[in-house]
This record gives C-alpha cells, sequence and structure tokens, in this order.
C-alpha cells in the first residue's frame, strides 16, 4: 500500500526500538531522520537533530522499555529539542508505555508515576501519544493531550485463527484480564476461562483455582504484558494438570525481566506469541517464542492522523 505523505512529514527513532522504527519507515516509504544520542563523559544524555525541523510534523518512535529511565529522559530531552527548533507538530509512539503500572495509590504514600509520566511528557512538548495495549486503560485520562491507544487482541487473534487449533479455550490469567480474555475469544468464537488468583508481594503470585472448562482443549492464555513470567507459567502448569490438551499464551508487551526467560523454557507453555512493541535481545529470542509485528498497525494510524483521517476503525 502506498501512503500519502506530506512535505513536512518527519519521523525519528531513538534507541529503544531501532528494528521497528525502520519497518515502519519501510512500509511508510520514507527514511528515518537524521539524529543521534550519545552520552557525554558523565553519563548525561546528549542529543543532536542533523537535520532542519522547523514547521515539521514529527513522529517519534519509542518505547519506555528496560531501561525505562534512559529511555524516558532519551524522549524527553529530544521533544525539547525538537520545541526548540521550531517543530510545528510533536506526536510521539511510545509502543510499550513504561511505569503504566503505577496508575494508582494501592498504599499509604505512594506515588502515581503513570500520571508523572504523562506530566513529564506535556511539559516537554508533545502533542499527541500513540501507544499500544496501555495497562490501565484509565492512563488515557492522565493526559490533556490526545492518546491513541492500539490494541494487540487482533493481530493476537488472527495468527491463533491461522494455526487451525480445534478445540480452544481462552484463559485469562486473573479477574482483570477477564475483559481482554472476551474480546479475543469473540475474534475465535471460543468459551473462556480465568484463573482465580492471589498475589502476596509484587512478582509473585499464587494459583488458587480455574473457573471453566479446560480439559481436553487447546488453552491460550492472554495477558497484556509478562514481566517475570511467574503467573503465566503457574497458569500454564495448572490448565495441564487439570486437563488441558495443551497451552499456548500471547501478550502484547514482552517485558519477560529475570527468570522469566528460563520459566517459559522450562513450563508447560507450548508457544508464546508476543509483539514487536519491546524489542527482544538476541538472548531472549528462544524457540518458544513467536513475535508478531505491530509495524503495519502503527504505519496505518500514523498515515490516518497525518492525514486527518478517523483512527477509531483501528480500535474495533
Amino acid at each position: 500500500m502506498a501512503y500519502q505523505l506530506k512535505k513536512s512529514f518527519k519521523m525519528f527513532a531513538l534507541n529503544s526500538n531501532q528494528e521497528l522504527a525502520s519497518e515502519m519507515a519501510r512500509l511508510l516509504g520514507c527514511e528515518l531522520g537524521k539524529c543521534s544520542v550519545t552520552r557525554f563523559s558523565d553519563g548525561e544524555i546528549q542529543i543532536n537533530i542533523e537535520e532542519s525541523v522547523r514547521g515539521s510534523e514529527i513522529y517519534v518512535i519509542q518505547s519506555t522499555s528496560q531501561p525505562a529511565n534512559e529511555h524516558i529522559m532519551e524522549l524527553l530531552i529530544f521533544i525539547d529539542a525538537l520545541r526548540r527548533a521550531s517543530a510545528q507538530i510533536v506526536n510521539v509512539v511510545i509502543p510499550y508505555y513504561g511505569y503504566a503500572r503505577q496508575d494508582r495509590k494501592a498504599r499509604s504514600r505512594e506515588p502515581i508515576t503513570a500520571k508523572l509520566i504523562a506530566n513529564l511528557l506535556e511539559r516537554a512538548g508533545a502533542d499527541r501519544v500513540i501507544t499500544m495495549d496501555l495497562h490501565a486503560p484509565q492512563i488515557q485520562g492522565f493526559f490533556d493531550i490526545p492518546v491513541d491507544q492500539l490494541i494487540g487482541v487482533p493481530i493476537l487473534a488472527e495468527y491463533f485463527e491461522n494455526k487451525g487449533l480445534q478445540d480452544i479455550v481462552v484463559v485469562a490469567p486473573d479477574n482483570g484480564g477477564v475483559v481482554r480474555a472476551r474480546k479475543m475469544a469473540s475474534r475465535l468464537h471460543a468459551p473462556i476461562a480465568f484463573i482465580d488468583k492471589r498475589r502476596p508481594r509484587p512478582n509473585v503470585a499464587e494459583i488458587m483455582n480455574i473457573v471453566g472448562n479446560i480439559e481436553g482443549k487447546d488453552a491460550i492464555i492472554i495477558d497484556d504484558l509478562i514481566d517475570t513470567a511467574g503467573t503465566i507459567t503457574l497458569a500454564a502448569n495448572a490448565l495441564v494438570e487439570k486437563g488441558a490438551k495443551a497451552v499456548y499464551a500471547c501478550c502484547t508487551h514482552p517485558v519477560l525481566s529475570g527468570p522469566a526467560i528460563q520459566r517459559i523454557q522450562s513450563s508447560a507453555i507450548k508457544e508464546l506469541v508476543v509483539t514487536n512493541t519491546i524489542e527482544l535481545p538476541e538472548e531472549k529470542r528462544i524457540d518458544k517464542i513467536t513475535c508478531l509485528s505491530l509495524a503495519p498497525l502503527l504505519v496505518e494510524a500514523i498515515d490516518r492522523i497525518h492525514n486527518e483521517k478517523s483512527v477509531s476503525p483501528l480500535f474495533e
């Protein structure tokens, strides 16, 4: 598909996800803008925009993934540099929005860091944010600028539909994931189940009970992100123990920190399907993991915004 780009259009990529940005540029039929992100001897970030951006409509590609603080600072400094160079519009494409799990005060004296990041992006000069599957949808309301939240369920569902699995059940790994599981199940014309669990402390999950019929079925666990993989692997092992024929898992954001890869490798999960909102280093690209590209979806969103067309069809 040929996209119509105005003369003012420019797209830049920072350090977090160069592969995704390069694929997006190729699909759009444009070149990535020239810039460099380096460090001073004391570790401070130095940004250099190596071409004119005066009067331009800018799209900056940067996931705020690990190392999150580095990537957030790169993005904030780059936005400030664009503003000081007289860019007309600054659109920020954040496939993975870091700190999204800190969206409320769960205990006394806790920060709401997801709101703080929103404030920083706005204050730096962002005009619009395009992102994927926010951990908490209410984060959109933390901004006073437009936020387009795209969803990964259609892409993940299409992949499993093409696998030709016969007797499927879609499983939510916790009560909060039931809505997401229901969206996936409706696309696959499958029933849902969910796992009732409790979490005694952060990153530690204890499986309690499986609600729904999973015996003899191909179970597909869906979540928005997988971090240490404790929840997802405990869920997979519990499903197999309760009679599931095979267990697949999928998520939009493969955070995969700490022991995640080792846990997935040794778990009952037959295949883990993720997207490239976060760039996976070589050591995390194991045979069990299949990575789907979101570049076509993000490019379609950029085209619609750039040409002032409705973005709402992409939310469905």
